[in-house]
C-alpha cells in the first residue's frame, strides 16, 4: 500500500507505505543513522553510543514492528542501498505500539527537514482518530520533542530513565486528537 502526503512549503510529498517484517534490518540503520547523525550536542558520547547501537543489540523493533502499526516514508534508490522492493529506500519511519503510543519515529539524517517526520505523524494520528482514539502519547527525547510539540502534543511530565546503560533525560506527551468545540460530532 502506498499513501501520498501532500507537499509542504514547498518540500516534495514524502511517499509512506506500510511497514513490513522484511524492513527489519533496513529500519535497525535507519534507527542508527537518525541517532548517529543528529544527537551531536544534545547527548553525550556514551548516550548516543547506548542509543544508536540499542536495537542492534537487544532486538528491539521486532516486536513493535510485528505487533504495531507502523509506517514508512520511502524515496528512490540513490546508491543508499536497495529496500525490500529493491527500488527505494526507507528515509523516515515511525511506529504506533500499542495502537495509543507512539513507540518510535525516527529519520535519516539524510532526510531531515523534508517533511517526512511530519507527514508520518499526520497518517498515525489520523489512523488513531479512526480508530476512535481521544489521544496518543508517548516518551520524546530532546531530538523529537520539538518536532511533536510544533504539531500539537503536550508535556505531561519530565522523567529520567536507564536505557541502554546510560541515563537519558525524555518527556510524556500527549497528543489530543479530538477538538475540544461541543458542535463537533465526534465530541
Amino acid at each position: 500500500m502506498s499513501l501520498s502526503a501532500a507537499a509542504s512549503h514547498g518540500r516534495p510529498a514524502a511517499d509512506l507505505r506500510r511497514l513490513r517484517p522484511a524492513d527489519h534490518d533496513e529500519l535497525v540503520a535507519v534507527y542508527r543513522d537518525a541517532v548517529l547523525s543528529q544527537s551531536g550536542g544534545r547527548y553525550s558520547q556514551a548516550q548516543i553510543d547506548a542509543w544508536a547501537h540499542h536495537p542492534a543489540r537487544s532486538g528491539a523493533l521486532r516486536q513493535p514492528l510485528a505487533e504495531g502499526y507502523g509506517l514508512a516514508s520511502t524515496a528512490p534508490l540513490a546508491g543508499a542501498g536497495p529496500g525490500p522492493d529493491g527500488t527505494t529506500s526507507i528515509e523516515a519511519f515511525g511506529v504506533l505500539h500499542p495502537g495509543d503510543r507512539l513507540a518510535l519515529l525516527y529519520c535519516r539524517g539524510r532526510a531531515c527537514r523534508q517533511g517526512r517526520a511530519s507527514a508520518i505523524l499526520r497518517a498515525l494520528e489520523e489512523r488513531a482518530r479512526r480508530q476512535s482514539l481521544r489521544q496518543l502519547r508517548t516518551e520524546a527525547s530532546q531530538l523529537s520533542r520539538p518536532l511533536l510539540e510544533r504539531r500539537g502534543w503536550l508535556v505531561e511530565a519530565e522523567e529520567t530513565v536507564l536505557f541502554g546503560g546510560a541515563w537519558f533525560q525524555r518527556w510524556r506527551m500527549i497528543k489530543p486528537l479530538s477538538p475540544l468545540h461541543r458542535s463537533d460530532p465526534r465530541g
